[in-house]
């Protein structure tokens, strides 16, 4: 590599290594010490943790290994910021985090200031592209842009514990619309290739690429409704097991589900508590934070299925190559308006509006080996009881999703910006 070229890459991953940075401490900036302090629930981190445990990733894979000379802010941070390395050593248990209350919110932010002082020099003394440092680089950035869009997932939820409602972003509410009609995509089967190919950043359990065998399915064009929901709960269908999964009904009755996480029933009229405060239900937007039990139900009551990840994944790569991606409206938490009519047999909203829930489990790809050491905890390890999702959400940070990408979470969960497409068999 030229000398050039190896400038302009060590100059690129710092440029990018700080935008991210500044992305997170814009996204908590509108929020007090308070806000940042609160844990509404275990899969809740505060913000504040957040903010420190990104930065303790940084400091943990990179500058302890690779900076010569580099002292750690804070020896004690090493345990209270793990979040679930167990080669790393022992850490503060998750659902203590909002006890936290020292180090204060300075002191995360001075700690933050300190990593990214170090982190400039070792970019800067890194060699080619493909030596040890600048693929952790991206690792970390792709770590901490993950945890900017928890951020906002965790925030709502502390702020949908709060009687006042508050908005995390106020925003004009947007009109109304009429959704689409929803049509059914064809999708022809046969031996198929799916996974991440060489090019760009990918995570490890996205790989490798290999073939499945598909039968023929169709895939609806667009994704469920809040109206189309509605009618699933005026059906009794949170009451009727037949369409349930014996642990999803036994869940639903046990937390008294009625309905999706955010929405509230106030004087006989649906509301949705979403980043920008409470709202009047669209009944065109998609539905939102149902988990993997809500989903399923809904496409036994509609007579449908849900894609697998296979399934999903084809039909994402038949699109065009200016895929359109949902509004990303980082902190209005408001999909974009299904309202124009979808066109040339394509399904719409694959790509950034909500994640999508698939039928599959999450589990390693044929060949799949965790990288070695503590990093290979980074996805391998969870590789059981969970769920796929696809396609990323509004609150996802802009190229930061594909096609490829496998999101996961427990069956139950529904915090995170989570929705339904349905499909069935050709």
């Amino acid at each position: 590599m030229s000398q050039a070229a190896l400038v302009g890459a060590t100059g690129s991953s710092l440029q990018r290594y700080r935008a991210v940075r500044q992305c997170s401490e814009a996204l908590a900036a509108a929020l007090s010490a308070e806000d940042q302090q609160v844990q509404s629930m275990p899969d809740v981190s505060p913000t504040k943790w957040h903010l420190a445990h990104v930065t303790w990733f940084f400091e943990t894979f990179l500058l302890k290994e690779h900076l010569p000379g580099y002292r750690p802010f804070d020896a004690a941070f090493a345990y209270l910021f793990n979040s679930y390395y167990e080669a790393v050593g022992p850490r503060h248990a998750r659902p203590a985090r909002g006890l936290l209350t020292r180090p204060s919110l300075e002191d995360v932010l001075d700690y933050r200031r300190h990593v990214d002082e170090a982190m400039a020099r070792l970019i800067a003394a890194a060699g080619a592209p493909d030596d040890a440092v600048l693929p952790l680089v991206t690792l970390g950035l792709h770590h901490e842009q993950q945890h900017q869009e928890l951020l906002l997932m965790d925030i709502k939820h502390v702020f949908s514990c709060n009687p006042l409602y508050p908005a995390y972003r106020p925003v004009p509410a947007a009109p109304l619309g009429q959704a689409a009609a929803l049509h059914w995509v064809e999708v022809a089967g046969g031996i198929r290739m799916i996974g991440h190919d060489s090019d760009g950043f990918a995570f490890d359990n996205e790989g490798p690429r290999h073939e499945v065998l598909l039968r023929d399915f169709h895939i609806a064009s667009r994704l469920v409704t809040n109206g189309e929901y509605l009618e699933f709960i005026a059906d009794g269908g949170y009451a009727r097991p037949e369409f349930w999964f014996m642990d999803g009904i036994e869940t639903a009755r046990r937390d008294g589900w009625t309905a999706p996480l955010y929405w509230r029933r106030i004087d006989d009229a649906w509301f949705e508590f979403t980043l920008a405060g409470l709202r009047p239900l669209d009944p065109a937007a998609p539905v939102a934070h149902v988990s993997y039990y809500e989903a399923a139900a809904y496409a036994a009551w509609a007579g449908m299925r849900l894609p697998t990840e296979a399934e999903w994944e084809c039909a994402a790569a038949a699109l065009p190559s200016d895929i359109e991606q949902g509004a990303n409206l980082l902190g209005s938490g408001r999909r974009h308006p299904a309202a124009a009519e979808v066109g040339g047999g394509r399904p719409r909203q694959m790509i950034g509006d909500l994640w999508e829930w698939t039928q599959s489990a999450y589990g390693a790809y044929p060949g799949y080996r965790a990288t070695a050491g503590a990093i290979g905890e980074y996805n391998g390890k969870f590789m059981a009881n969970q769920m796929v999702l696809r396609g990323g959400s509004c609150v996802t940070p802009p190229g930061h999703i594909r096609t490829t990408y496998r999101n996961f979470f427990y069956p139950h969960q529904r915090w995170m910006f989570s929705g339904i497409r349905l499909a069935e068999d050709a």
